[in-house]
């Protein structure tokens, strides 16, 4: 379990929140393991409905690298250069 807290906010809903600590869950999956493409860019996806904006993106990513040091941007990267069926690992 994470030794560190997910960066969330109050007004979000309950399945906003657990949409937003199951991408930072596959970003951690990541870098310790690896995590299939279609499998990180659908919970990617998810994530971007609750935080549309590229600034709160960028806000909220750095809080989860500050609190883990698990960079989001870099495997979001990776996935976007991926092809369908590829394994992600950071």
């Amino acid at each position: 379990m994470a030794e560190y807290q997910y960066p969330l906010r109050a007004d979000w809903s309950t399945d906003e929140v657990v949409a937003v600590i199951d991408f930072f869950n596959q970003v951690e999956k990541a870098y310790e393991s690896s995590v299939d493409r279609e499998d990180f860019m659908k919970h990617y996806r998810l994530f971007k409905k609750v935080v549309p904006s590229m600034a709160e993106e960028k806000t909220i990513c750095k809080e989860f690298e500050d609190s883990s040091g698990y960079v989001a941007f870099r495997v979001v990267k990776l996935a976007k250069e991926s092809v369908s069926g590829d394994q992600l690992k950071i």
